[in-house]
């Protein structure tokens, strides 16, 4: 687009936000990239920043090609929102130069969740617990909740409504696409040499994870699952609130490329109707499949925005039903960051760019 035409653009749409991403060129970055458009966020102009493998890639936002610059201080001038989507190492690098040019601060990294003033947040359960978050004028780091985190915390906030429950029980099963394109290529390249009998690459996972499903990883494999466990179960406290059901979990690495996989045990204090269950969980953000449908899975769930499940009751237990859920986590993360940045710009007047 030349700049005449942008000019006209900008005219006709007002004076509007500007944003960048830090990482665009990951897996997150993109998703991000993706929902600011889906969305319709009024943004002007939005910077693709990413490290120097990355520089020149061209990356398409809406109808327009951009190229990844470089993150240096001078991209932060004049941004209202940057997004942090890249790895923990360059999150925690540049984020105080983003903000200190102005910039609200979207973290979907998990790198800032111990700085002053930061904040765990899901407006999905803000809005099922009835919350309202005031806006504050400067406000801290906005970290966007672990998806799982998010799930759980739906499930269970909707469970209760019919009645006490006694315990949530959770395996997660955790896909590739969390650790990024890296993790994605050493799952397929592992995949192609098992069936070579080639050598296996270990540098993501520091163990073998094609055609297998691990509970520990190797000793240089960084984050360790047990991290992730604690993250969430963290994140799940703080979005969910003290009403809801503190949840047991384990975290498994899985052999798939992309999506969340999660089976859940939810006991009740009573007998659980599952037709009254299944209406109190469907809704925004929840389908549940019809029977000619096919059933929710990581290849069903891949690109929706929705949680997808389904219900059975424990033959052994009247008191309790297991819930197949399954997710596409990039989808969900990238949903949470840009609904975050929504909510602050109540304190960014629309055609107050800084």
């Amino acid at each position: 687009m030349t700049e005449s035409a942008k000019s006209t653009a900008v005219a006709m749409r007002g004076n509007l936000y500007r944003a960048a991403i830090v990482g665009a060129a990951s897996l997150k970055g993109k998703e991000v990239a993706e929902m600011l458009n889906e969305r319709n966020f009024p943004a002007v102009d939005v910077r693709l920043l990413d490290d120097d493998e990355s520089l020149g890639q061209l990356e398409a936002l809406g109808d327009e090609i951009s190229f990844i610059q470089s993150v240096r201080a001078e991209q932060f001038e004049h941004v209202d929102f940057t997004f942090f989507a890249g790895d923990v190492e360059s999150t925690r690098k540049n984020w105080k130069r983003a903000r200190d040019a102005g910039s609200a601060i979207i973290d979907v990294s998990a790198a800032l969740e111990g700085e002053p003033a930061a904040s765990v947040r899901s407006l999905w359960i803000e809005r099922e617990r009835g919350q309202t978050v005031l806006p504050e004028l400067q406000p801290g780091p906005c970290v966007t909740a672990h998806p799982v985190s998010i799930i759980l915390a739906l499930i269970a906030l909707r469970a209760r409504k019919l009645g006490m429950i006694r315990r949530v029980i959770a395996t997660i099963f955790e896909p590739a696409s969390e650790r990024g394109q890296r993790g994605m290529d050493e799952l397929h390249q592992q995949t192609v040499n098992l069936l070579s009998f080639q050598p296996l690459p270990k540098d993501v996972y520091d163990v073998q994870v094609a055609f297998n499903m691990v509970a520990r990883f190797g000793q240089k494999a960084q984050p360790q699952l047990e991290s992730i466990e604690e993250r969430v179960l963290r994140h799940y406290q703080k979005i969910a609130g003290d009403d809801a059901p503190r949840p047991s979990l384990t975290l498994l690495q899985a052999p798939i490329f992309h999506g969340y996989s999660l089976a859940v045990y939810v006991e009740m204090a009573q007998v659980v109707d599952v037709p009254a269950l299944s209406q109190a969980l469907e809704g925004d953000h929840v389908s549940i499949p019809v029977a000619d449908e096919d059933a929710p899975s990581n290849v069903s769930a891949a690109g929706q925005p929705d949680i997808q499940l389904s219900l059975r009751p424990d033959p052994a237990q009247p008191n309790g039903v297991w819930i197949w859920i399954a997710a596409d986590n990039l989808r969900i993360a990238a949903i949470a960051a840009v609904e975050c940045a929504e909510s602050m710009t109540a304190t960014r007047p629309m055609g107050k760019i800084q």
